[in-house]
């Protein structure tokens, strides 16, 4: 969430980011400022009618003390009106914060200066390229193909015990989903990354802190009878860790990562382009969450997008990074890097990770804040990123390491899944 601060020096600004992400409601920042005012003036006037109330219990007492009661009746009199204005204003006041904070989870983050224009997918831009898409003899199998061929997902199974979207994992396949989320918390650790184990399911507070609600909800599974909600990612419950925390300087930066299985619902996802592993309900990913100084934010980024190309360059992956542009980018984003590998079968990209900063959006929603050397309080940034989501890393795996006879596996991955072929 925009901070109100922001928004009175940079309405402009603002304006211009949002229509960068072709925004189509502008007008709701003028709103927002003139509701804005018209609550400090409120604050003012009962800032003032409680200062004199407290001056007027001050001189009852006095009177009181110099035996003049009438004089201090006069004044319990005044001081009996006063309160109903005070209570007037009070619900004024209230009423005025809950309509500014309606539209103020409206406004999406503001893209930072170096995000492109656009709302489509020519309009990100591609910022780097690793790897030579493979060359086969014969026509590569795509992945649902060769999962049914080596016996390693079941996409029958799971609509039969859940419904489309919930896929059964076996054998060796169930032993490669097992192989990279290892593979993956291995590799977060040793950048520096504290594992956590976190639940998968979160409240309403948890998921408004982070920006999933209300934008989101729709997407989310809700379960009704404990206003709980499965999480999209393990992003909602790791950097809702800290919500409400005052921290010291010298406890950032803070860097988390952690498995979960994630649930969305997708809904309106048909077609050719969300076969097999594609788009799924519920899916397998490891994150990363970082807590930064937001001087340091930018180069936090920077190291996370490095940190991502290591591991795809290690699994051998011919991968791409995009740039995304305004209308690409999530409600909460103010600037986002996606990671896409090829699909030998396919013949097109795969995104398997987004690695995004918020800069202070969600820390406003959070209340995460952090005092200086100095003791000056100010709000944090968070970032995050997929390190990374499994189903399409495994759509890689299988279609690009394709050979005679079964799939072989990336010599990184060897001693994480046991065995070197699928076959």
């Amino acid at each position: 969430m925009l901070s109100l601060f922001y928004l009175r020096e940079n309405r402009i600004k603002a304006k211009e980011g949002l229509a960068k992400r072709k925004f189509l409601h502008p007008e709701l920042i003028d709103q927002i400022l003139e509701i804005d005012q018209n609550l400090r003036a409120l604050q003012t006037k009962l800032d003032k009618v409680l200062s004199k109330s407290n001056q007027l219990a001050k001189d009852i007492g006095i009177l009181f003390k110099s035996g003049k009661k009438v004089e201090a009746n006069n004044l319990k009199i005044e001081t009996s009106s006063l309160k109903i204005v005070t209570k007037d204003l009070q619900e004024q006041i209230q009423k005025t914060q809950r309509e500014l904070m309606s539209l103020r989870t409206q406004i999406p983050n503001i893209p930072e200066d170096i995000v492109p224009s656009g709302n489509k997918d020519e309009n990100n831009e591609e910022v780097f390229c690793s790897g030579s898409t493979p060359k086969f003899r014969h026509k590569a199998l795509p992945h649902w193909e060769l999962a049914e061929k080596y016996d390693l997902i079941d996409f029958d199974l799971g609509s039969k015990i859940t419904g489309a979207g919930f896929p059964v994992y076996k054998g060796k396949g169930a032993q490669l989903q097992r192989a990279l989320i290892q593979y993956f918390l291995d590799k977060n650790i040793d950048a520096g990354y504290k594992e956590y184990q976190v639940p998968h399911l979160v409240n309403e507070l948890s998921g408004f802190g982070t920006g999933q609600l209300p934008d989101k909800e729709g997407q989310m599974y809700h379960i009704k009878e404990d206003n709980l909600y499965l999480i999209p990612t393990a992003e909602v419950p790791l950097t809702n860790i800290y919500r409400n925390k005052l921290l010291n300087e010298k406890e950032l930066p803070i860097c988390m990562t952690g498995y979960t299985p994630c649930f969305r619902r997708e809904a309106g996802s048909y077609g050719a382009n969300v076969r097999g592993l594609n788009r799924l309900h519920q899916f397998d990913k490891v994150e990363i969450v970082r807590i930064e100084k937001p001087d340091n934010s930018r180069g936090a980024l920077s190291g996370m997008v490095d940190h991502v190309k290591n591991i795809l360059t290690e699994l051998e992956l011919p991968y791409r990074v995009l740039k995304l542009c305004g209308g690409d980018l999530g409600f909460t984003s103010a600037l986002t890097f996606d990671f896409e590998i090829y699909s030998a079968a396919q013949e097109r990209w795969l995104e398997v990770s987004s690695v995004s900063t918020f800069n202070s959006f969600q820390a406003e929603r959070l209340k995460i804040r952090y005092k200086d050397g100095k003791g000056k309080k100010a709000l944090v940034h968070t970032l995050n990123g997929s390190s990374l989501a499994i189903p399409r890393v495994v759509a890689g795996l299988l279609e690009n390491f394709q050979v005679k006879g079964g799939i072989r596996m990336p010599k990184a991955l060897i001693a994480y899944t046991g065995f070197e072929m699928i076959d």
